[in-house]
């Protein structure tokens, strides 16, 4: 994860016991005493919920009731009438289920005292596969099917049922909801189009949508400050959870086990406090997971930290250390398709990128300038020289530098962006394209720029001090088209690249000389990189000497390089130097394949904090 030199002149605190994450997660519960799937379920946490009927395989629709006490799950008085697919709100001593169907659609409601269930009246619309949230006396019902998915919704007073003017937006069955009578939060199936909708008592508005589908799923929280969990949204079934804040989805801690048609408690205050139990599995099951936060007097780690655990094991907390689970998503497309080393500089909320090859057959080539600012992208001035298979400089959105390149010949042009307008200024050198580069953040002063190609490949390096370009030692194996990165004048990285010789071969830059270190996993040329040091590098895409597109990726922790999370598309020449490994763009590319197919794609890679060892060298 780390070496000695970069961990020097920190306090390293031992500790006995190691800082937790402060976030969810689930445990397990007590079990509950039948197993059930599709039940009608409440609650307010993980100390209080209740299940009533649902289904077994061996006795089809129960009138079994249980309560939770945050231990253990304790047999109650029955409720009247069979069914499964209802839903459920309120505490264990105080509750109300609506619908279901104990053989076909069903309208009828009962209440829950603390010791017996009672008849109630009866919903205005038949359905099953619903939800309640609110509580025994102040309650909605939303969705459901007959058999199809339904939009209605109805508000219950304590004593009677009565339709809404509020339906939903879009028809769902299979639902989770959470809330109140006056705000709550909604999700569910549709065949044609699945929302996520909120109220704000009056009036439903679709929001986000969770990342995946969490039909059959269950929810506890508020409208605003909320979890789902579980679903039967195939093949097979899951259990992701999702946080909601308001105005986006966070994945969290999974269930550890997988499960839909769950009971669940949604009358939690908010996101901190859920139980989740039974459902199909697949088959039924008893199992109970409660969802909590560390408490308040818990050490939690914190990003960067170090510290020696137990006395024995020096242990970092950082999203080096997560990179090997971090997942690629996609982000806002380019508006003009091109690949083939165009420049790229900034962070993947303020980026940047310029020139590249548009794919037109032959020599082509591109002059425009795109800057991104956090949603799309958005031309801007042109370089004065367009070209392709140069390289950037991976500064900012206002302090970029670009380097050499093609037109119809080689070229050794250095331009510098401001944030608005592109200037010439001293040409490198050596002409020529296909350069890497390393990545400083003060890129127009502190720039390396080393391989490449005229007739040949080269070896040749060169440092940008602002204003003048100064030759220094050689790679010891000239190549073009590799993956770079490095922090400043004494780091930096070439990984792979043309000819195939070298193809997996990486060296260091140390400030004086070049040498050799751990090999790629697999030849790559015209891939892309990021590298805020050569320490941690991400270099993916591109394609392999016989010209077979790539959409694998590999990291490079300071010793060895892994496999990761592939692209969704592979592509020749898609953006180097944007953000750092662990949160980063490679825009745009072209298909090997199909080599004048440029694309405008975007995609985003990013990881979370993680605990790992330290490797003290």
């Amino acid at each position: 994860m780390a070496t000695y030199k970069e961990i020097k002149g920190v306090t390293v605190q031992t500790r006995d016991t190691d800082p937790v994450l402060n976030g969810g997660s689930w445990s397990s519960g007590g079990d509950m005493n039948a197993a059930r799937t599709a039940v009608q379920s409440g609650g307010t946490g993980n100390a209080n919920a209740i299940v009533a009927g649902g289904y077994n395989a061996g006795t089809p629709y129960l009138t079994r009731s249980e309560s939770y006490n945050g231990t253990s799950w304790t047999e109650t008085s029955e409720n009247n009438d069979a069914r499964q697919f209802g839903g459920g709100t309120g505490t264990n001593t105080n509750a109300i289920i609506a619908g279901g169907d104990p053989s076909s659609f069903y309208t009828a409601s009962e209440t829950w005292n603390g010791s017996a269930w009672t008849e109630a009246p009866n919903m205005n619309t038949n359905k099953n596969q619903n939800q309640l949230t609110g509580n025994a006396t102040a309650a909605i019902t939303a969705g459901g099917g007959n058999p199809s998915a339904i939009t209605s919704v109805e508000s219950w007073n304590g004593s009677s049922w009565t339709e809404t003017s509020y339906d939903l937006n879009t028809a769902k069955k299979y639902v989770w909801m959470n809330g109140t009578t006056t705000a709550a939060l909604i999700g569910g199936f549709n065949p044609s189009s699945e929302t996520t909708e909120s109220l704000d008592g009056t009036t439903w508005t679709e929001v986000s949508e969770t990342s995946i589908s969490h039909r059959s799923g269950s929810s506890s929280g508020a409208r605003d400050d909320c979890i789902v969990y579980g679903t039967d949204n195939g093949p097979g079934y899951s259990g992701k959870t999702e946080q909601w804040n308001g105005s986006s989805w966070t994945e969290v801690s999974d269930l550890s086990t997988g499960r839909a048609y769950l009971g669940g408690t949604g009358s939690t205050p908010d996101s901190q406090t859920a139980t989740a139990f039974g459902g199909s599995a697949p088959s039924q099951t008893t199992a109970t997971e409660e969802w909590a936060f560390p408490p308040v007097t818990q050490d939690k780690l914190k990003e960067g930290m170090i510290f020696l655990s137990a006395g024995t094991t020096l242990k970092g907390f950082g999203k080096a250390a997560g990179i090997p689970s971090g997942s690629w998503g996609s982000a806002g497309n380019l508006n003009t398709a091109r690949g083939d080393g165009m420049y790229g500089f900034g962070t993947t909320s303020a980026a940047g990128v310029a020139g590249g090859d548009d794919g037109t057959p032959g020599d082509s080539w591109v002059a425009n300038t795109e800057i991104y600012n956090g949603s799309s992208w958005s031309e801007q001035s042109d370089l004065n020289t367009a070209r392709y298979f140069a390289i950037g400089s991976g500064g900012t959105t206002t302090a970029a530098i670009g380097v050499a390149g093609r037109t119809t010949t080689n070229v050794a042009n250095t331009e510098t962006w401001n944030g608005s307008a592109w200037t010439e200024v001293t040409d490198i050198n050596t002409t020529r394209r296909g350069v890497l580069s390393n990545q400083p953040p003060s890129a127009q002063t502190q720039i390396l720029v080393y391989s490449g190609y005229t007739t040949t490949q080269l070896a040749n390096t060169e440092s940008w001090d602002g204003s003048t370009w100064t030759e220094l030692s050689d790679l010891n194996s000239a190549r073009y088209t590799g993956g770079d990165g490095g922090s400043g004048p004494g780091d930096a990285i070439c990984a792979g690249g043309q000819p195939a010789s070298p193809g997996k071969i990486c060296e260091f830059w140390d400030g004086t000389s070049w040498s050799e270190g751990a090999d790629l996993n697999t030849i790559r040329i015209e891939g892309a990189a990021s590298g805020a040091t050569s320490t941690s590098v991400i270099f993916g895409g591109g394609n392999n000497p016989g010209g077979t597109g790539l959409d694998t990726v590999e990291y490079y922790n300071g010793s060895s390089w892994t496999e990761i999370a592939d692209l969704a598309d592979g592509g020749n020449g898609a953006s180097h130097h944007i953000g750092s490994a662990h949160d980063t763009f490679f825009a745009g590319g072209i298909t090997p394949a199909t080599p004048n197919a440029a694309s405008a794609s975007t995609e985003h890679f990013t990881a979370d904090n993680a605990l790992a060892d330290i490797t003290v060298s």
